[in-house]
């Protein structure tokens, strides 16, 4: 673990699309439009649509807002765009269903779990711990069944939804991190992924860049992380399956997890995330190294702390 790191998070952040929402879910819709070409036309709808904020924010580096367009117009732009490149006849109501479905994309199955475990206080220990619960934290113990109960509903969730099963409920007082996402997408379209992805009540905050008129990687858009939550960067953890975005924020200050999904290479940009993996699961056993290095290194502090007090009353 870097010496940059925070040892005890105040938060912690998620990029939305890719990281919480399956941008890739469309394919179904798509091969239905376009069969044979369905997987395409969505890997190249992501890349330009990618593509077309940063040259929209790079156009506008020093110069103010005037290229800025909302995340729902680029990614029409981008669909329209890669159709033609595949030479694909995109009619209008080809159109509006394939936009219809980019707006309520499926969350992946790992997601909502670890989000209710982490918004519920649960500890994310790892899967071979044994905690006592004690009595003291029942109500919080219900609340961890209740967020397991539903998480097994959903499919490939039962690395996160174990879980709870297995750690202590947060004691009384505790406190967690807070929870955001932090966007390029327009409020309006994040309000309606939030709500179809069953995501509803369990961000502090949900951060759109429109708020700066500047895309991620834009200073200004990482920013908005660290004005919600009143902290310094490094205290806050930023999670993206999005290799340049974790790499612009790394260089921004935050405390970073890789949430690779797509198994792929490290950019090769000279920067490196704080924790990597492959799901939700390892982001939880990363939250939970960091929380074990805090209390210890207040344990250590504190040990001192005494040790001074005594030897100054002697």
């Amino acid at each position: 673990m870097s010496a940059t790191t925070t040892l005890s998070p105040k938060a912690v952040i998620f990029d939305a699309y890719g990281t919480l929402f399956d941008v890739h879910s469309v394919i179904a819709a798509a091969e239905q439009i376009f069969p044979g070409r369905g997987d395409a036309l969505s890997q190249l709808w992501r890349q330009k649509q990618i593509e077309y904020t940063q040259l929209r924010t790079l156009a506008d580096a020093g110069k103010g807002t005037a290229h800025y367009r909302p995340f729902w117009d680029i990614t029409l732009d981008a669909l329209r765009f890669s159709a033609k490149k595949l030479q694909l006849t995109l009619g209008r109501s080809a159109e509006k269903r394939l936009m219809d479905e980019y707006a309520c994309l499926s969350a992946f199955p790992d997601a909502v779990p670890a989000l209710r475990q982490l918004r519920d206080g649960v500890s994310p220990v790892k899967p071979d711990s044994r905690i006592a619960t004690p009595a003291s934290t029942a109500t919080g113990t219900k609340a961890a069944a209740k967020a397991a109960a539903a998480s097994t509903a959903l499919p490939g969730a039962a690395t996160i939804a174990a879980a709870p099963a297995k750690a202590a409920a947060r004691a009384a007082g505790g406190t967690r991190p807070g929870l955001a996402i932090l966007s390029n997408g327009n409020p309006q379209m994040l309000d309606v992924a939030v709500k179809s992805a069953g995501m509803s009540g369990l961000f502090d905050h949900v951060l759109s860049v429109d708020a700066v008129r500047a895309y991620k990687p834009a200073p200004a858009a990482y920013a908005l992380g660290t004005q919600a939550f009143g902290a310094q960067a490094a205290e806050i953890v930023f999670v993206s399956s999005n290799g340049w975005d974790v790499a612009g924020a790394t260089w921004f200050g935050f405390t970073t997890f890789w949430l690779n999904r797509q198994s792929a290479p490290l950019e090769e940009l000279g920067v490196t995330p704080h924790g990597t993996g492959a799901g939700m699961s390892e982001l939880l056993d990363f939250l939970d190294t960091l929380a074990c290095a805090g209390r210890s290194v207040h344990v250590a502090r504190s040990a001192t702390a005494n040790r001074g007090r005594r030897g100054g009353g002697t």
